[in-house]
Formats: C-alpha cells, sequence, structure tokens
C-alpha cells in the first residue's frame, strides 16, 4: 500500500519539550504521532470499509501442498540380543 506523508506545524519550544519528555519514555513524537493517526483511523472510518482495506492489502498467502498420506511406520520389534542385554542390567 502506498503511503502519504502528512506534514504538520508546532511551535519549535513546545517541540523540544515534547521531544525531551518523549525521549525519558524511550519514544518519539514520530511514534506518538503515527498511534495517534491510526487511533484517529480506526475512530472514523467504519469496520467495514477498514476490513475491506486490511484485505486487500494483505499479501497472499500461498496454499499448503496436501500432505501425502503415508502409512505409520511399525514400531521395530526388540532383537533377542538386545533384550538379553536390558535382562543382565
Amino acid at each position: 500500500m502506498d503511503r502519504e506523508e502528512v506534514t504538520l506545524s508546532f511551535d519549535s519550544e513546545k517541540m523540544e519539550a515534547l521531544v525531551f519528555y518523549l525521549k525519558k519514555d524511550s519514544t518519539t513524537v514520530q511514534k506518538k504521532m503515527d498511534e495517534a493517526l491510526c487511533l484517529l483511523y480506526e475512530q472514523t472510518v467504519p469496520e467495514p470499509l477498514r476490513e475491506y482495506l486490511d484485505a486487500k492489502t494483505a499479501p497472499a498467502r500461498p496454499k499448503r501442498p496436501p500432505r501425502p498420506s503415508q502409512p505409520k511406520a511399525a514400531v521395530p520389534k526388540q532383537t533377542a540380543a538386545h533384550e538379553e542385554v536390558h535382562h543382565e542390567q
């Protein structure tokens, strides 16, 4: 899906303070604005349209080829020599 760039203007001193305090929380203005824009989108765009757009942009999942049916392997029988070793221990 193509991405659009959004440009905002904000007082530079306020931006410096915002950057400073967001850094203390290990985040950025960009991350917080992305979250806010996603929330605005979810609150504004009706769910059926969001689901349609998500389905339209989701990568197509390749279908798994069917597994060939294989007979279950028989449990190997213990040999007489192997049994003797266990009995002697």
